[in-house]
């Protein structure tokens, strides 16, 4: 049988995870990596607060965001870290349209200006 959190639990614990991403005097980042954080291709800098809730699912806020390549590869994972470079949330997935981490390509080259479309996490049932 599966767990399942009522709604107000959930909306508390994704509030919960914005606040410990904000906790930094300085903004959060988002880097988008290779398999297995083999590589970090691109870091991107996140709006303070950086995220909204609603129902359990946290939406970046001021999206698009975009950030200078500073690697090559295809991008696979994606971690966010406080401003202080604490990971905070990790093993996102990464993809165009469909996941928890979306970019305009996921095939990044050194130096291509990235544009992370969205990002959204929802809490599980």
């Amino acid at each position: 049988m599966a767990v399942n959190y009522s709604s107000t639990l959930k909306s508390s614990r994704m509030a919960a995870v914005i606040s410990a991403i904000d906790s930094h005097a300085n903004p959060a980042t988002i880097e988008i990596c290779t398999a297995a954080f083999a590589a970090v291709l691109v870091t991107v800098t996140l709006a303070k607060p950086s995220f909204t809730e609603s129902g359990g699912v946290i939406t970046g806020s001021g999206m698009p965001k975009s950030g200078v390549a500073t690697g090559t590869g295809t991008a696979a994972l994606a971690r966010i870290k406080t401003g202080g470079g604490v990971v905070v949330v990790n093993n996102l997935s990464v993809g165009v349209t469909g996941s928890d981490i979306n970019l305009n390509s996921v095939a990044i080259s050194s130096g291509q200006t990235i544009s992370l479309t969205s990002a959204t996490i929802t809490h599980a049932a």
